[in-house]
């Protein structure tokens, strides 16, 4: 079967999801972490692209961010994952691929929706189980977006500046968006829509929240193989 065209677009934000090959670790020590963000905060301004949030899981990592140009996500993870394979090969003496095939992506259209997605990027830790509090995970941009800590990567998207006058009013608003529990439709229709490449659709998401189940709002999707359909669970 052919593989999906990712869909393109300048100005809009993306989510993107990559992971290890067959879940394997991606992240050992520290050390990884730092190479990754390094990396990713230098090629973000090269190609023009706004990071508004990430997370580092062991075996994956999400990022939400916003292209200048309509190739400047692909080109950025495309020499993100060359570097980052290059230096974790040496680092580890191994051959071969680290990641597990093409990154996946989805628009967020629905500008309603970027702070939920950020939100469900930040508490993938908590979700996992690997943390109680998103703020007791380093290897996120919750610190930044809720707390003040210096970034050098991540800009605020407008619908987060929108959230009050002040740096502190914004960082106490997204706080509390993060203290108040997703509704488990949203985890789940933000979880299908980047493995399906698929725009968040606002619509969708109130229907499935109305109903109480997710998936009835994508059933009008395309069929597709169940491998690609369906995300892994530790998202």
């Amino acid at each position: 079967m052919p593989r999906q065209a990712r869909v393109k677009a300048a100005g809009i934000p993306q989510h993107i999801v990559q992971r290890g090959n067959n879940q394997s670790v991606c992240f050992v020590t520290e050390d990884d972490s730092r190479f990754y963000l390094y990396h990713l905060t230098d090629l973000a301004d090269r190609h023009r692209c706004a990071v508004h949030a990430y997370v580092l899981m062991t075996d994956h990592v999400h990022l939400l961010m916003t292209p200048e140009c309509a190739d400047g996500v692909s080109r950025l993870m495309k020499q993100l994952s060359q570097r980052y394979v290059q230096y974790f090969n040496r680092a580890y003496g191994r051959r071969g691929t680290l990641w597990d095939g093409r990154f996946r992506s989805g628009l967020v259209q629905a500008h309603d929706l970027l702070l939920r997605c950020c939100r469900y990027i930040e508490l993938n830790p908590v979700r996992a189980g690997i943390a109680r509090h998103p703020g007791d995970y380093e290897w996120s941009s919750y610190r930044h977006n809720a707390e003040g800590a210096p970034s050098v990567l991540v800009r605020p998207h407008v619908e987060y500046l929108a959230l009050g006058g002040t740096d502190g009013e914004r960082r106490e608003a997204y706080k509390a968006l993060c203290r108040a529990t997703p509704h488990p439709a949203e985890v789940a229709m933000i979880s299908r829509c980047v493995y399906r490449g698929r725009a968040l659709d606002s619509d969708r998401l109130r229907e499935g929240m109305a109903q109480g189940r997710a998936h009835r709002a994508m059933e009008e999707w395309p069929r597709r193989r169940r491998s690609d359909a369906t995300p892994p669970t530790d998202m």
